[in-house]
């Protein structure tokens, strides 16, 4: 008894620590770069709420955006690709970078800017990155998903979050089946924020 007292004393000590550090370093900030799709989130104040729970989150999601390549114009606004974005934020970044992008291009050439975004974040401080796969309404979105899990293979620190998998057959989407209800953009928030703490404690 004394014995398993002691262990559960250690134990309750390192916990205290372990929570001690975490609160000394503020929490895990965390930059979401998205296209169109995730936006949603932007107006969702519930969404937001859910996201934000213990993250620090910047979120720079914009209509039009494509990965590397330049981004397509919308209503006369150009976004930056979130390559740019990633590079514009330096050091400032954050430990997790999250990436939603994709819908307004091929999968052509998206295996290679996984791998630019991928040296970009790392460089920058991020210890890892959340990639998120796509809706597979069309099928070179299904081509883009494969090159977001095979880059898993290649970096260690990229965590894929299937939302294709785990938001088939629900009714959280608009007649596109992409772009989010508000209660699709709560339903993303609250996926993401499991991937967001494993991308945390990547290396």
């Amino acid at each position: 008894m004394r014995l398993g007292a002691a262990v559960l004393a250690v134990l309750a000590a390192a916990c205290l620590a372990g929570a001690t550090a975490a609160e000394a370093q503020g929490p895990v900030r965390v930059t979401f770069v998205g296209d169109s799709v995730p936006a949603s989130i932007s107006y969702i104040p519930a969404a937001q709420a859910q996201l934000r729970r213990g993250l620090d989150v910047r979120l720079d999601l914009k209509v039009c955006r494509r990965l590397v390549q330049p981004s397509c114009t919308y209503q006369g606004t150009t976004p930056s690709s979130a390559l740019e974005a990633v590079k514009g934020y330096g050091r400032s970044l954050g430990r997790v970078l999250v990436v939603n992008v994709g819908y307004n291009e091929s999968a052509d050439g998206y295996r290679q800017g996984i791998d630019r975004v991928m040296r970009a974040a790392l460089a920058l401080g991020a210890s890892g990155v959340v990639w998120v796969t796509l809706r597979e309404t069309r099928d070179i979105y299904r081509w883009t998903n494969v090159a977001i899990k095979t880059a898993a293979k290649r970096w260690p620190q990229l965590v894929v979050a299937d939302w294709n998998a785990y938001s088939s057959g629900k009714p959280w989407f608009g007649d596109d089946g992409l772009h989010l209800t508000p209660t699709g953009a709560t339903a993303l928030a609250s996926f993401l924020r499991p991937f967001v703490w494993k991308a945390a404690a990547a290396h």
